[in-house]
């Protein structure tokens, strides 16, 4: 889904989670490779980032008293420089970002390891340092939250992951 389409395409993986013809649902929204003018108000990245809180937003209005057992998983798939472009934008870095919301989630706080944004911190001394395999993250939902065993988790869905252990208690 692109721009202002967003919504309705969360709003439909909502329904059929609500309606019990789907356990899980996955989504790939894309047009977030944005370059230039991103704004922090008004730019293309704004805008997008405006349209994934109103679909997460919809999400949980549908999911209605089905929200108290529902976990949501956003991620990244590729990371963001921390400093400002030439173009007021951003460019390819290598830390990404994770979020994780919903009922079922212990929240309230930051699981993992995050290295902050001071200039020491930064990997390569532009990106944000990857602190955190975001394995981890899903297997720890997957595990705690859908009930798939490490050994599945480990040999099926991640092969060759053993060394990544689940981030616990996210659920």
């Amino acid at each position: 889904a692109r721009g202002r389409d967003y919504v309705p395409v969360l709003q439909a993986g909502a329904n059929l989670a609500a309606s019990g013809a789907a356990g899980v649902v996955t989504m790939s929204l894309s047009g977030w490779d944005t370059h230039n003018n991103q704004g922090a108000e008004n730019g293309t990245l704004a805008g997008r980032l405006r349209q994934l809180d109103e679909g997460l937003a919809a999400i949980k209005d549908t999911m209605g008293s089905k929200w108290e057992r529902t976990a949501v998983l956003v991620t990244t798939e590729f990371g963001r420089t921390v400093r400002v472009n030439g173009s007021r934008g951003s460019d390819h870095g290598t830390g990404g970002a994770a979020f994780l919301l919903g009922g079922a989630v212990n929240g309230g706080r930051m699981p993992g390891d995050w290295p902050g944004l001071a200039q020491s911190a930064l990997y390569e001394d532009r990106d944000l340092y990857p602190a955190n395999d975001l394995r981890a993250l899903f297997k720890g939902v997957l595990r705690d939250h859908l009930g798939v065993s490490n050994s599945d988790l480990h040999r099926s869905v991640f092969p060759g992951s053993k060394s990544v252990s689940a981030l616990d208690g996210l659920v």
